[in-house]
């Protein structure tokens, strides 16, 4: 059924329904319901009338039918061909044949166009008209711009042409100029030189007499002698006109000035011999006059400019030697560092970089010394491959925030009992061992968690190939674990997420990894590029997958190292050891360590007398990423020095002199400075409470560890001095010093031996003893806070108005007050205000109730108050009473 209701075809067109039966209304269809049926006629009524209303003609209304029609016609007809007539054989008479019959197909094709298809075709033509005399016009156009460009090039080719030919004229005029005024120059000049050439002859006419029959010779050798003109006249011609003698010296010095002009100094520089010089006859005095004018000159020319010089500035040099490398005084240096901040002696070594920075600021070039020691022969020597790369084991080290698992876990690797040993129950050491494992050897150093520790984890991160961060699952990320993070990635190590504590009831990994991914430590499942394994130090759960891990990063950094030949590492700890003398831990990076061999290790040497691996049994030689104990070194080295082992113990001592005297230079520089910046931080700040500290402890890193987290403690009002510090016992050295700079000794791990015990009973002196850092510190924060000033706290106590005043011929004015608030008390400081403003503060001087004296008065009585030393008092001032307390301060 074609019929549809107004609804249908609203919903189909997609307009709304009032809108349709309006349309239908206005084109003459009348429906009043959505409901009612819309046959095809009236369809094509609302189509015609809507073609209308926006503006298209009847005919158009059948636009969807063909424009142009094509007719064809096709008919067939038939062509009959008549048959030719003969005889046929034997004579006989003509036979009747049949004709041809042919078929004729005639086909025509007719077509019909619309008046409006010929109208667009018009159209078309118009436009392509249209279109055609644009492109007419836009080409006229650009012909024309490009005439005139064309002549605006052409003018200002004409006007910069004239202006060159302009510019040669005024060249060529300020030539010929020039040319004149150099000929009108050499004309006077010429005519100056004449002038003095004739008055020359006439003075040497008028001196012959004079010369008694002097040789021509000698005549002609005192030319040069009138060349000053500050000649003295001579006194055998004073009887001369004085008029006379004026004119002929400015004559002379007019000569000389022209022929200094002509001549250049030549003239000036001729110095005749004081033999010669003046030696005329008979005038003896004029000889004398010469000789004294010859010998006030002298060979030193003062320069016109700033010498420059190239400074040599050596790692050290002190301030005295630079001047004089700069032929300057040492005062100039001393006041050029003054300005710099620095406060120095003329006999303080400075470093390489501040000489280098004074020598530029006074204008000179500095020149690096050349290192030709024997530490450069050794180390060039080093850097030479002697072997070929081979694969070598990973160093991997285990850092985390204290109490995290760190040693348990590797305890669980290694079957042993670490954590157990070491007081607290927290790590206070490096600790350097090498476990092997079915998968290969890994080399692991254990790092301190103890916010303390911060030099040793830095020196862990720096010599480690892996960084495993330990982190418990029940904890998550602490603040040690945030720098292990940044020592690592300073390093440039890459790290491996261990969780630990997975085996407690409340642990949460995924805290864990949410926590670190906030310092960009992603987990690779959540698409970043560290590896997070969980484990369990207890039960050893997760442990194979963390060896795996370790030793897959292992193999994509491809670790290799030097096999054969001169070992070098670095000292990873070092302590002092009783029986057995100076102990270095040391982890072998390339080359070969063998028992025998020749070491330097920072300012100390020495000989391998023993090696011994982490269990302290004996061994050979130690390869590559291999933790030993080395014995036999001259001192205790500093941990993180570089170890290198050399072929001769002379090139070995030499080497280690060097780098005392080195290092003691710079510790004098250091101290002095010290010295200076106290004095100068004493005369602006006053007293400050110090207290001076002398630390041993058993290795190098707890010395550190101790004095950078004593030194923290300091501010701006008491402040911790370590006085010195090592490592080993408590001698009788530091009981001597410690009684000199009035100290306190802080053994850590060490003791006393009986004669610095003896020595401190009797002067007195206290020896601390602790294995745990965290004592130490409380401690010293105790002391420190009892050298702080308590703090003073007023609390206002009473208020009384003063209601009348009393005179007295005992105790003067004696105000009558009302107490209005809390109490007042005799004896207790006070302040009179007056209009809320405080006029006087002082202390009472007598409290009496009626004619009695009291020690208080409460509120709501009258009293009579007796001012000390104020008799100013008026009615309606206040009194307020307080109390001043003392409270302790602490840091």
């Amino acid at each position: 059924m074609s019929d549809v209701t107004v609804r249908q075809l609203a919903k189909d067109v997609g307009i709304a329904e009032d809108r349709l039966l309006s349309q239908l209304k206005d084109a003459g269809v009348m429906k009043n319901d959505a409901d009612d049926l819309i046959s095809v006629d009236e369809k094509a009524q609302l189509l015609g009338h809507l073609r209308e209303s926006h503006g298209k003609k009847d005919d158009d209304s059948t636009a969807g039918g063909p424009r142009k029609i094509t007719l064809k016609r096709k008919t067939v007809s038939e062509l009959q061909q008549p048959a030719a007539g003969g005889r046929g054989p034997g004579g006989r008479g003509t036979a009747r044949v049949v004709g041809k019959t042919v078929s004729v197909e005639v086909r025509r094709k007719r077509t019909y166009v619309k008046r409006g298809s010929a109208s667009e075709d018009e159209k078309t033509l118009q436009d392509a008209e249209a279109a055609r005399k644009a492109l007419d016009e836009q080409a006229t156009k650009r012909q024309q711009i490009a005439a005139e460009d064309q002549a605006r090039r052409d003018a200002e080719e004409a006007l910069r042409r004239a202006e060159l030919d302009k510019s040669k004229e005024e060249e060529n005029k300020r030539l010929a100029e020039e040319a004149r005024l150099r000929e009108e120059e050499e004309q006077q000049r010429q005519a100056e030189r004449e002038v003095a050439r004739l008055l020359e002859a006439q003075e040497r006419t008028e001196h012959e007499p004079l010369e008694g029959g002097k040789h021509k010779p000698e005549a002609e050798e005192q030319v040069a002698v009138p060349i000053e003109p500050e000649v003295t006249p001579l006194p055998e011609v004073e009887e001369r006109p004085a008029k006379r003698a004026a004119h002929k010296k400015e004559t002379r010095t007019h000569a000389v000035r022209a022929r200094s002009d002509d001549e250049g100094d030549s003239r000036k520089k001729l110095h005749v011999s004081a033999e010669k010089r003046g030696r005329r006859k008979g005038k003896a005095g004029r000889g004398k006059a010469g000789a004294a004018q010859g010998d006030s000159q002298h060979g030193f020319v003062k320069p016109t400019a700033p010498v420059v010089r190239e400074v040599v500035v050596p790692e050290s040099i002190t301030a005295a030697e630079l001047a004089s490398q700069m032929s300057i005084k040492a005062a100039a240096v001393i006041r050029e560092l003054m300005k710099m901040g620095m406060m120095v002696t003329i006999n303080q070594p400075l470093d390489h970089d501040t000489a280098t920075l004074v020598v530029e600021e006074l204008g000179h070039v500095p020149v690096t010394k050349k290192d030709d020691s024997i530490e450069a022969q050794v180390m060039s020597s080093l850097d030479e491959v002697q072997g070929e790369l081979v694969h070598r084991a990973p160093v991997v080290t285990i850092m985390g925030h204290v109490d995290h698992g760190k040693t348990s876990l590797l305890d669980y690797i290694r079957s042993s009992r670490v954590a157990a040993g070491e007081a607290g129950g927290i790590t206070q050491h490096i600790g350097a061992y090498h476990v092997e494992t079915n998968r290969g050897m890994i080399s692991f150093l254990d790092t301190p968690g103890h916010a303390a520790f911060s030099a040793m984890r830095a020196r862990g991160a720096k010599v480690t190939d892996i960084v495993v961060l330990v982190v418990a699952a029940d904890d998550g990320a602490k603040p040690q674990t945030v720098e292990a993070i940044q020592h690592s990635k300073a390093a440039g190590v890459p790290m491996i997420i261990a969780i630990n504590k997975m085996d407690k009831p409340e642990a949460n990994p995924d805290r864990v990894k949410q926590e670190l991914t906030q310092h960009e430590v992603i987990p690779e499942d959540w698409g970043g590029d560290t590896q997070f394994i969980e484990v369990s130090a207890k039960t050893g759960d997760g442990i194979d997958s963390l060896l795996d891990a370790i030793l897959l990063q292992a193999e994509v950094l491809e670790l290799t190292a030097v096999a054969d030949g001169a070992a070098r590492g670095i000292v990873v700890e070092s302590s002092l050891d009783k029986g057995r003398g100076p102990v270095a831990t040391v982890l072998v990076q390339s080359g070969n360590l063998k028992k025998g061999d020749m070491l330097v290790c920072g300012q100390e040497f020495g000989r391998v007398r023993a090696l011994l691996d982490e269990n302290r049994q004996p061994i050979e030689s130690a390869g590559p990423s291999i933790p030993v104990e080395v014995l036999g070194l001259s001192g205790v080295p500093n941990a993180g020095d570089e170890v290198i082992a050399v072929a001769d113990e002379r090139k070995a001592r030499e080497l280690a002199a060097v780098r005392q005297e080195t290092n003691r230079d710079n510790r004098l520089a250091a101290q002095k400075a010290a010295k200076l910046d106290e004095f100068f931080s004493k005369m602006t700040e006053g007293n400050v409470g110090v207290i001076n500290l002398i630390i041993k402890a058993d290795v190098q890193g707890s010395v550190e560890a101790l004095r950078e987290s004593l030194l923290k403690l300091s501010t701006d009002e008491v402040k911790v001095k370590v006085v010195a510090s090592a490592v080993g016992g408590i001698n009788e050295t530091d009981i001597n010093l410690a009684a000199t700079s009035d100290a306190f000794v802080i053994g850590f791990n060490v003791r006393a031996d009986a004669a610095a015990r003896r020595m401190a009973e009797d002067r007195g002196l206290d020896i601390r003893y602790y294995s745990i850092i965290y004592e130490v510190i409380d401690d010293v924060k105790k002391a420190l806070s009892g050298l702080l000033s308590p703090e003073v706290r007023e609390e206002i106590i009473g208020l009384a108005e003063v209601r009348d005043v009393f005179r007295s011929s005992k105790l003067g004015a004696i105000a009558g007050c009302l107490v209005i608030e809390g109490a007042v008390k005799r004896n207790s400081p006070i302040r009179v205000l007056r209009e809320n403003v405080v006029i006087y503060e002082g202390v009472l001087e007598s409290l009496r109730r009626l004619k009695d004296d009291v020690s208080e008065v409460k509120a709501g009585t009258e009293c009579g108050i007796g001012v000390k030393n104020y008799n100013d008092v008026k009615p309606g001032d206040q009194i307020e009473v307080f109390e001043r307390t003392e409270i302790a301060r602490h840091l």
